[in-house]
């Protein structure tokens, strides 16, 4: 039988090819589309800025509060383009590799919410950030039908 940790990296995976498909679906868009604003949209209501507010998830879950390592958050603003978008990505898959070493360590992830101290383990973090890419991904995906674009299929089964 395979360990939680390997096929938490299979998963990771798909949800990295899933993600490529909407990157390179991000690339027909146009760049003022990108960042254009939609008040109807949580999270900044752009799609730049939704894909900026998941790596930030990941930033925090993976990199500092399950790594302790002290991640500063990337500002909408400094992403400019899908290209900086996928830089980075790369930099959240780094320490997504990081997490996959330790992930069997990591049983007992203290966190604070609200005020309230809590405690978690490696794999509900993990679905956390996974599950949470993939609502905010189909905001995006909206964005872009409210800005007149076709949307692809991104999703695992296609």
């Amino acid at each position: 039988m395979k360990s939680l940790t390997r096929y938490s990296k299979e998963q990771y995976e798909l949800v990295k090819d899933s993600r490529n498909v909407l990157f390179d679906y991000c690339k027909t868009i146009s760049a003022e589309d990108f960042i254009n604003q939609n008040s109807s949209f949580g999270r900044g209501g752009s799609m730049r800025n939704l894909l900026v507010h998941i790596a930030n998830t990941y930033q925090y879950w993976i990199a500092n509060v399950s790594l302790r390592k002290n991640i500063a958050y990337d500002e909408y603003e400094t992403v400019k383009n899908i290209s900086d978008t996928i830089m980075l990505f790369n930099v959240v898959d780094e320490f997504m590799s990081d997490f996959f070493e330790r992930m069997d360590s990591l049983t007992e992830i203290q966190y604070e919410i609200s005020g309230v101290k809590k405690v978690s383990d490696s794999f509900k973090i993990f679905t956390h950030v996974i599950t949470h890419e993939f609502h905010h991904k189909g905001q995006v995906l909206s964005i872009s039908r409210h800005l007149g674009y076709v949307p692809i299929d991104t999703d695992i089964m296609r």
